[in-house]
């Protein structure tokens, strides 16, 4: 992102405040459907708080949303381009992930690519969301990756690619002493009336 780009927590707090109002949803609305405190919310939506990949896909799953979109943010000039250098970068405060929004930004845009850099020893998991009309693929560029989505754990390896719904929950793991570099490529089915 340029340097006289605002931190991250206030781009990530306006956006999350622009949807909430958009869908004429209270603070505490919102605060009830993504089940966090009311006073959580509005630390995060005025960039007081650096909420992790958790609290932010609980924010989503409120707000009809995927995490993608989130930081994608519709109101972004629409480029066919995203240069890399202004491809916005986000850290996990708890987990230590990276995440670069690789997608060029714009409005009704299908699909969006992330890129993740995951620690060593790195462990996440997120909740299920209420999203038909989405789904991701999980490609590994570089390393392995554990993903469960039931009992069992998928171990992934360079190259390989998991499709999954957002319908349930999944946890992402790490148990090499070396990064893995994945991306996330969340796709936005046309909804049916």
């Amino acid at each position: 992102m340029p340097a006289d780009s605002p931190p991250i927590d206030t781009l990530l707090g306006t956006r999350i405040h622009t949807l909430r109002a958009a869908q004429g949803l209270t603070l505490d609305a919102l605060a009830r459907r993504a089940g966090v405190s009311r006073a959580m919310l509005s630390r995060i939506e005025r960039g007081e708080s650096s909420p992790t990949a958790q609290l932010l896909n609980r924010i989503c799953g409120g707000l009809g949303v995927t995490l993608s979109a989130l930081f994608a943010g519709a109101d972004t000039p629409p480029t066919p381009l995203a240069r890399h250098a202004d491809q916005p970068l986000w850290r996990d405060p708890a987990s230590g992930y990276l995440r670069r929004a690789v997608s060029p930004p714009g409005p009704g845009v299908s699909v969006d690519i992330v890129e993740i850099i995951f620690p060593p020893s790195g462990d996440v998991a997120f909740a299920p969301q209420r999203l038909p009309e989405a789904d991701q693929q999980i490609w590994i560029l570089a390393g392995h990756l554990e993903v469960t989505m039931g009992a069992a754990p998928i171990r992934l390896e360079t190259g390989d690619c998991l499709r999954t719904g957002l319908d349930r929950p999944i946890r992402f793991r790490n148990p090499s002493a070396d990064p893995v570099r994945y991306a996330v490529i969340v796709s936005h089915r046309a909804r049916t009336p």
